[in-house]
């Protein structure tokens, strides 16, 4: 499946993302236990919040890190975010 930049995201029904501080990471929390995040997964997924679509995600994050040229990175993350059932599309 490709994935447009206008596309809306967020988090999976039956996920929370949260900050963990005993693991001192962010972590998606699901109810058989949890997944820890790297810092980009943890930055991409802060984001997704089911009202920006991609190409806002995209630019909220070239801004804060002072970047430019993440789109293909967000992309390539955000297929596997979906083929492991941590986010949905909202407007697909």
């Amino acid at each position: 499946m490709t994935i447009d930049t206008n596309t809306v995201v967020g988090i999976a029904p039956g996920l929370r993302l949260q900050f963990e501080k005993a693991q001192d990471c962010w972590v998606l929390l699901y109810p058989e236990g949890m997944v820890k995040l790297n810092q980009s997964a943890s930055e991409i997924l802060q984001r997704c919040d089911g009202e920006r679509d991609l190409s806002q995600v995209i630019d909220l994050l070239e801004k804060d890190f002072d970047q430019t040229g993440l789109e293909s990175d967000v992309l390539s993350f955000v297929q596997i975010a979906l083929e492991q059932k941590w986010i949905k599309l909202l407007n697909a």
